[in-house]
């Protein structure tokens, strides 16, 4: 079974600064801002949620499928698809473009200040859902929002059960939309943040929302996660990690782990508990796609956590 993951594939450039922010922003001088900032540490991460959830899958066993939009300096991250063994045929090349990138500067509070180019992303509405009975399932991460609007319908459309990830895209659907997503769902993923706001926009309480798809998953840092499934809460306790060293892509990790479980059959408290190890996986590394979710290892740090395999 193939997953189609519709998302973003970006860069993401992350800087270090020595120092502390407001020791260099003066509150009353705001409306005049002109800082710079040395940042003698730098590293270039693949990131974006498509490729974040891919790789995570992948590392199961899965048979992830990113559909993205990318620029003309997409090279690199083509030639490291191609290294993972990840299908690239719906990854889309838009000329005369950048592929959508992040510049993140954090400091020594964690304090973050990040500027995002989307780029080709934006142009995400240029793909299509293909039709390929080979695929079983989906998700609609964050993207360009012509183009989540597009996947979602095409996804409906065509009978394909799919995950509704708004997550950072969130902020660009009003209430009307979201419950417009919402109903062409089979399920919802967001974070407690995430959560909250789709509540307020959309008039609807949590347990509302969960009636009118499979499931509604809520992830919740380290307090591990809920899952509403048909009147029923799951608590899905987080699972321990080794490090805490940078909580970036631990949202995609989970949830490639729950599109994993989703597709092979598994009840939802243990796809819960299977995306809760590889989110303690990723923190454990830097970067989005950097921790091994081997199988095997994934398997032994379940056990150890929560006392059964999976498999």
């Amino acid at each position: 079974m193939s997953i189609l993951i519709c998302g973003s594939i970006a860069y993401d450039s992350i800087m270090v600064f020595g120092g502390r922010f407001k020791d260099h922003i003066l509150p009353d001088q705001v409306h005049m801002l002109n800082v710079a900032f040395l940042v003698p540490e730098l590293r270039r991460e693949f990131g974006g949620c498509a490729g974040n959830i891919a790789y995570s899958l992948k590392q199961l066993g899965g048979e992830p499928l990113p559909m993205a939009t990318v620029g003309d300096d997409a090279g690199p991250y083509l030639d490291r698809l191609d290294a993972l063994g990840i299908n690239r045929a719906h990854v889309r090349s838009v000329p005369g473009s950048y592929t959508a990138q992040a510049f993140i500067t954090t400091d020594l509070d964690d304090n973050q200040i990040t500027a995002f180019h989307p780029g080709a992303m934006s142009q995400s509405h240029l793909n299509s859902i293909p039709a390929d009975p080979a695929i079983r399932l989906g998700i609609v991460a964050p993207d360009g929002r012509d183009g989540m609007v597009q996947h979602a319908r095409e996804f409906a459309e065509r009978g394909i059960p799919f995950v509704f990830d708004p997550g950072q895209g969130l902020p660009m659907f009003n209430g009307e939309e979201l419950s417009w997503f919402i109903e062409r769902a089979d399920y919802v993923a967001v974070n407690d943040y995430e959560s909250r706001l789709l509540v307020e926009r959309t008039g609807q309480s949590v347990e509302s929302i969960a009636t009118k798809v499979r499931a509604m998953i809520v992830t919740r840092g380290g307090q591990g996660s809920r899952i509403h499934e048909r009147g029923q809460v799951h608590e899905i306790p987080a699972a321990a990690a080794r490090a805490t060293v940078d909580p970036t892509g631990c949202g995609d990790a989970y949830r490639g782990g729950l599109l994993y479980g989703l597709s092979n059959g598994m009840d939802l408290p243990t796809a819960g508990r299977l995306a809760a190890v590889l989110g303690a996986l990723k923190i454990e590394h830097a970067g989005p796609q950097n921790h091994n979710a081997d199988r095997r290892i994934v398997e032994a740090r379940f056990r150890e956590a929560f006392g059964y395999s999976p498999w």
